[in-house]
């Protein structure tokens, strides 16, 4: 034993480093760039992300502050480790499931395997007929036309859709868009017919206005209207049921458009003001105002931005609330966390399963009241019962096996998180002050400003994925052109909107009448559907502004990928390019390889050659290949010796576009005389070399 261990042993105290020099972070920089053999610091260990932060390599103590801790204690300001002093730890967090099979009686089978199985509550997204208000006088058909959700219409559908939902054992929550005034009177119609006891119920009547006119660029009425109707809606929820809450501020409609984090975070702050605003103007304090709304944040599979995300979004509103005057009791934010849509994908869909983890996992980590984990075949269709599960277990999993649960703030006190989390802090604030020094979120929505903003946004992040820098696998990355389709629920939509025709032309009852929550309430009871009610709610001056455009991340691959198969479909085969592979394998594995998977993301099918020696034999073989097209694929060395002859022979073999992989470096003039048309390698643009290909051979791109 060293005289450092006995005298940590003596101190009583067992120091693990005792036997290890103390190196400051300047000593590990040397270090570094000795590993980096001069190569760039910045460029090598430093990443950059969409919100224009430097990610560093390491994080100490130095990069916080060294006396106290800004993020507090749990459940108390500023909120940045939880809305609660014990987290999940006595209950876990909310299991939350989401539902839009079309048929209410096939979404009710799956609501109660959900809850019998795993799941606390449910979310019931409506019909898009219902969530734009269409007026009951319309023609049936017309008011079906746009379902994208439960086909719900009356307090008989609602019905139907939770049978044997214990209404006062399980939270519901309403997706309804504008109609959510309405679908609340269908909701509250049917505790009376249950016999519910109002004191008891259980629902999220997710009214946010602001949101579905950003998502969907219109309201069926002003919004002044809408954010009076969501006041009084507040008012009512707040007085007579105690256990529901009246708002949404959702994100999605931000981030499905290309937000970034901050963006987001920026936009749900200005909502929830607003929504503040409007509730204090009804005469609510603000203080039970905030009780009211919970918050949705979709999430994307970063997982380190994740949780800082929502520790960001506590810590934001926590000061929002202490601005304002509000008691440190009611600044906590209610907050749900989902899988962002944006990053499904059509393509390999099972790599979904890993995505949507790391978004659960995300939202179990950085504190979530409410976690919602989407089907991995979300992005297909209705969601099988299989994919459900599997959405369900990933939760079950993650908190009662992994006991994700069983800390509070887990990440905190990591220098990085605590950081990130800062950082983000900052940038999402100095957003919303761009929004309210516009006048607010609905000035911004109505100027457009902020869907310009995010539309810029989204091209620099659609750029860096053309380029492949923001990998998607299974789409972008190892994609697999022999993938089997995967099987959706099957739904009869024709079936499905004749019946539902049916049921409203029998249900349906007047709304005239109807002039607040109360007589909506009545209307509903005897039959008035969801999209009368809401036209009844209106003030006749439809809301309209430029709406924010949903995107996926995979989208412009995709979309490649779709001509590939409707090409298939018409030619019997796939485009081709010929692997023009040069010498051994060992000397064209790495870059044959390389490029296989670069076209085959574009659905554009790598023949491979066996290693030609020659020119000659390299031209012979692209003329049995059959393809059009050909890439040059081998070592620097081999490129040196033989890649100009065997461009010329191809070129004279009737390749109408020529590839060599790799960067060409000073050879580039002379191979471009010989025939090279263009070079792939790291960091080039890979989807618009694929797009260029696909209109070069012919293939349409729809979109």
């Amino acid at each position: 034993m060293t005289a450092r261990q006995k005298q940590a042993m003596t101190e009583d105290t067992l120091s693990l480093a005792a036997d290890f020099p103390a190196l400051s972070h300047d000593d590990w920089l040397v270090l570094v760039d000795k590993a980096l053999k001069g190569a760039s610091f910045e460029k090598k260990m430093v990443t950059k992300t969409h919100e224009g932060f430097s990610i560093q390599p390491l994080y100490t103590c130095q990069d916080w502050p060294t006396e106290g801790d800004p993020s507090g204690f749990p459940g108390g300001a500023p909120f940045t480790r939880g809305g609660t002093a014990s987290g999940s730890l006595q209950t876990g967090w909310d299991i939350r499931q989401e539902h839009a099979h079309p048929d209410p009686v096939t979404a009710n089978k799956q609501i109660l395997t959900d809850l019998e199985k795993g799941a606390s509550s449910v979310s019931l997204r409506l019909d898009m007929a219902g969530r734009v208000g269409l007026d009951a006088d319309a023609e049936a058909a017309a008011e079906i036309a746009g379902w994208d959700g439960i086909m719900v219409s009356s307090v008989e559908d609602l019905d139907a859709a939770l049978s044997g939902v214990i209404l006062d054992g399980a939270v519901v929550s309403l997706d309804a868009g504008a109609g959510f005034e309405a679908a609340a009177a269908l909701m509250v119609a049917l505790w009376k017919k249950r016999g519910v006891d109002p004191s008891k119920a259980l629902v999220s009547f997710d009214a946010d206005p602001l949101g579905t006119l950003a998502a969907i660029g219109a309201l069926p009425m002003s919004t002044d209207r809408a954010l009076e109707r969501l006041a009084a809606l507040a008012v009512m929820t707040a007085a007579s049921y105690p256990k529901a809450t009246a708002v949404k501020v959702d994100g999605a409609p931000y981030h499905d458009a290309g937000a970034n984090e901050s963006q987001t975070l920026g936009a749900i702050l200005a909502t929830g003001v607003a929504y503040l605003r409007a509730m204090e103007a009804a005469g609510m304090d603000l203080g039970s105002a905030a009780r009211q709304i919970v918050f949705s944040l979709p999430l994307d599979s970063d997982f380190f931005m994740g949780i800082a995300k929502l520790r960001a979004a506590r810590l934001l509103w926590g000061r929002v609330m202490e601005a304002c005057g509000v008691a440190e009791s009611d600044r906590a934010m209610r907050l749900r966390a989902t899988t962002a849509r944006r990053i499904l994908t059509r393509r390999d869909p099972w790599v979904n399963m890993l995505r949507t983890t790391v978004t659960c996992f995300a939202g179990a980590v950085g504190g979530a009241d409410t976690v919602s984990v989407a089907p991995f075949d979300a992005a297909l269709g209705v969601s099988s019962d299989f994919a459900r599960r599997i959405a369900r277990n990933v939760q079950i999993v993650l908190m009662e096996e992994s006991n994700l649960g069983r800390v509070i703030d887990p990440a905190g006190g990591s220098w990085y998180v605590e950081t990130l989390t800062d950082r983000l802090a900052r940038e999402a604030w100095s957003e919303f002050q761009r929004i309210e020094e516009e006048g607010g979120m609905v000035a911004a929505l109505e100027s457009g400003s902020f869907a310009a903003l995010i539309a810029d946004t989204w091209e620099v992040r659609r750029t860096a994925i053309g380029k492949r820098k923001d990998p998607i696998t299974g789409v972008s990355e190892f994609p697999n052109l022999g993938e089997a389709p995967v099987e959706t629920a099957p739904v009869d939509r024709d079936a499905l909107v004749k019946a539902a025709t049916a049921r409203l032309a029998a249900s349906r009852a007047s709304a005239d009448k109807v002039a607040d929550f109360a007589t909506a309430v009545e209307a509903a009871g005897k039959g008035a559907t969801l999209g009368g009610l809401t036209a009844a709610l209106s003030d006749g001056h439809a809301a309209q502004v430029d709406a924010f455009t949903a995107h996926d991340l995979a989208e412009d691959f995709e979309a490649l990928r779709d001509a590939s198969d409707l090409w298939m479909e018409k030619q019997g085969q796939r485009p081709a390019i010929f692997l023009a592979n040069l010498g051994p394998v060992a000397q064209y594995t790495a870059r044959a390889t390389f490029a296989k998977n670069l076209f085959e993301a574009g659905g554009i099918e790598g023949r491979p050659g066996s290693g030609a020696a020659s020119a000659e034999e390299c031209a012979s073989a692209f003329t049995e290949s059959g393809a059009k097209v050909a890439v040059i694929c081998s070592s620097d060395g081999l490129y040196a010796e033989m890649a100009e002859p065997v461009a010329r022979a191809l070129k004279a073999a009737g390749a109408t576009k020529l590839y060599l992989a790799g960067a060409p470096g000073d050879a580039k003039d002379a191979l471009s005389a010989a025939g090279v048309d263009a070079f792939v390698h790291v960091g080039c643009d890979v989807l618009g070399t694929l797009t260029d290909l696909h209109a070069h051979l012919g293939l349409t791109v729809e979109g």
